[in-house]
C-alpha cells in the first residue's frame, strides 16, 4: 500500500465526472488499498479516486471516529437513491485545505452501489455518515464543496485562496 498525493484546488480532474468501474480487478483492489491508506494518513473521513487523480467512480468512507458502529465503507459506483430531511453544518475537504464552510445537506440518505469486489450494496446512513457519502459522491460527480457555497463566499474564498498561493 502506498499514500497517495491529494490533488488540490484548483486541479482540473476535480471538476470532471469520474468514470464508472467495469472491472473488479487487482488494479482497482490495489487503488482501493491505497485509497484507504491516504485517507488515514492525511487524516480525512472520506476520500474519492479523482482526488488521487484517478477518474473513477470509488470513494471510501470512515466516520468511526464520530459514529461508533460504523465500519469502513468502500463504496464503487455508488448513486444517492434516496434523501430525506435538509440539514446545514461545517465541512472540510482534503483537496480543499484549510478552509471550512457551513453546507446544507440531507440529512438522511440512501446510496446504492458495489463493494470492493463487485456484490451489490445499499447504505443508509444519518448525520455524519450521510453527510460523507453526499460529500464524496460530489466529488466523484466534479462537484467540490466552494461549488456548493453562495456566490458572495465562492468570491471571497477565491481572493483568500489567491492571496494564501502567493
Amino acid at each position: 500500500m502506498a499514500v497517495l498525493e491529494i490533488r488540490k484546488y484548483p486541479k482540473k480532474v476535480l471538476k470532471e465526472k469520474t468514470l464508472p468501474v467495469k472491472e473488479f480487478n487487482s488494479e482497482l483492489q490495489k487503488l482501493i488499498d491505497d485509497m484507504i491508506e491516504t485517507m488515514y494518513a492525511a487524516p480525512g473521513v472520506g476520500l474519492a479516486a479523482n482526488q488521487v487523480g484517478v477518474s473513477k467512480q470509488v470513494v471510501v468512507i470512515d466516520v468511526s471516529i464520530m459514529e461508533e458502529n460504523v465500519p469502513l465503507i468502500v463504496l464503487v459506483n455508488p448513486k444517492i437513491v434516496y434523501t430525506e430531511g435538509e440539514t446545514a453544518f461545517e465541512e472540510g475537504c482534503l483537496s480543499v485545505p484549510g478552509y471550512t464552510t457551513v453546507i446544507k445537506r440531507a440529512e438522511k440518505v440512501r446510496v446504492e452501489g458495489f463493494d470492493r469486489y463487485g456484490k451489490p450494496l445499499e447504505i443508509e446512513g444519518a448525520g455524519l455518515l450521510s453527510r460523507a457519502i453526499q460529500h464524496e459522491v460530489d466529488h466523484i460527480n466534479g462537484i467540490l464543496l466552494i461549488d456548493r457555497i453562495g456566490r458572495l463566499k465562492k468570491e471571497l474564498f477565491k481572493k483568500r485562496y489567491k492571496l494564501a498561493e502567493k
